[in-house]
């Protein structure tokens, strides 16, 4: 068994608007073996995003596998809607970076 970075296995991780008042994230793969080998590890869910963003679990709008397109995806709710006075990404562009250095646990 080794750890892999996220970044070192998906072909995207972003994040952007999905509206006024939240933030989607992609991570999306080239190939279902490595979004397989993500899946299998158990290690991206609702609880992982929690702790990794610092966020409570009920502002997690969505998680989904989403198999036909080999991505995972997550929407969180916003403190504040974009644009708004102390919001500091409207385009929520800018949340992903924690995503990057996540390891993933695969087998050799």
């Amino acid at each position: 068994m080794k750890n892999v970075k996220l970044v070192d296995l998906a072909k995207t991780i972003r994040s952007k608007n999905a509206g006024t008042d939240r933030i989607t994230f992609d991570i999306i793969f080239r190939d279902p073996e490595n979004y397989e080998k993500v899946k299998k590890s158990g290690v991206l869910n609702k609880g992982f995003v929690s702790e990794l963003f610092g966020i409570p679990e009920s502002r997690i709008a969505d998680f989904v596998e989403f198999d036909p397109a080999y991505a995972i995806k997550f929407t969180i709710n916003r403190l504040r809607p974009s644009g708004s006075f102390g919001e500091g990404d409207v385009f929520g562009c800018q949340q992903y970076p924690p995503l990057l250095y996540v390891e993933i646990p695969i087998e050799d």
